[in-house]
C-alpha cells in the first residue's frame, strides 16, 4: 500500500500543471492520496465521478483506494464497508465497459481483499473468481503487467498451502517486470502502479 502511495505522490508534480477542471480535480485527489489522506482522496474521486461520466478513472480510484485500505484494516465491519464501496464504484464502470483489462484487474483485487480479510470463510468462495477475473483481463490485454503480476502474485501468496510449483509463477513475475518497463499508460491518470510490488515479489522468488 505504501508503495502505491509513493508512486502516486510522484505523479503529483506532473499533474499539478493540469488545466481542465477534471484534471485539476484528479490532481488534487492524487495529492491527498499521496499525503496519506486516503479517505479524503476517495471522497474527491467520488465527487469527480459524479460529474465526469466519460472516464472510468475516478470510480476506478475509489475502488482502488478502498480495496488497498483493506490490507491494513483489522476491523471486519470496516472491511465489509470498504470492499462494498469499492465494488459499488467498480460496478458503475463495469456496466459501461466490459472490455477494459484494468477494470478486471481491479475486480480481482477486490476478490483478493475478501480472501485476505477472512481466508477460512472466503478462500473457497473467491479464489476461483480471482483467477477467472485475471484470465479475463489477460484475454483483453495479454501484455498488461498488472494482470500478469496479479495472477502470479495471488498464486504465490497461497503456494505454501497449495503446494503449487512456484518456478513458473516466478517466471511470470519476471515477465510482468519486463512489461512494466515498456508499459505506456493511456493518460497521465491511467493506472501505472505495481512495479515496486513486483520487484519485491521477484526478490522473494530468488530466496
Amino acid at each position: 500500500m505504501k508503495k502505491i502511495i509513493t508512486t502516486i505522490a510522484l505523479l503529483v508534480a506532473v499533474i499539478s500543471s493540469a488545466q481542465t477542471q477534471f484534471e485539476q480535480g484528479m490532481g488534487k485527489a492524487f495529492a491527498l492520496w499521496g499525503e496519506g489522506k486516503s479517505m479524503e482522496a476517495s471522497a474527491m474521486f467520488e465527487r469527480i465521478a459524479g460529474v465526469e461520466k466519460n472516464s472510468y478513472l475516478p470510480n476506478y480510484y475509489v475502488a482502488l483506494i478502498n480495496t488497498t485500505s483493506v490490507f491494513t484494516e483489522k476491523d471486519k465491519t470496516k472491511i465489509d464497508l470498504l470492499l462494498t464501496k469499492a465494488q459499488d464504484a467498480l460496478d458503475i464502470e463495469m456496466i459501461k465497459d466490459q472490455n477494459n483489462a484494468e477494470l478486471y484487474v481491479m475486480q480481482a483485487l477486490i476478490y483478493t481483499g475478501w480472501v485476505v480479510a477472512d481466508p477460512m470463510t472466503n478462500g473457497m468462495k473467491y479464489s476461483a473468481k480471482v483467477m477467472e477475473t485475471y484470465a479475463k483481463a489477460k484475454a483483453i490485454d495479454p501484455n498488461n503487467p498488472r494482470a500478469i503480476f496479479g495472477e502470479a502474485d495471488y498464486q504465490l501468496g497461497g503456494a505454501k498451502w497449495t503446494g503449487v510449483d512456484t518456478k513458473p509463477l516466478c517466471a511470470q513475475v519476471d515477465k510482468a517486470i519486463e512489461l512494466f518497463a515498456t508499459f505506456k499508460p493511456a493518460t497521465a491518470f491511467s493506472p501505472k502502479w505495481g512495479l515496486e510490488r513486483a520487484l519485491e515479489s521477484q526478490k522473494n522468488c530468488k530466496k
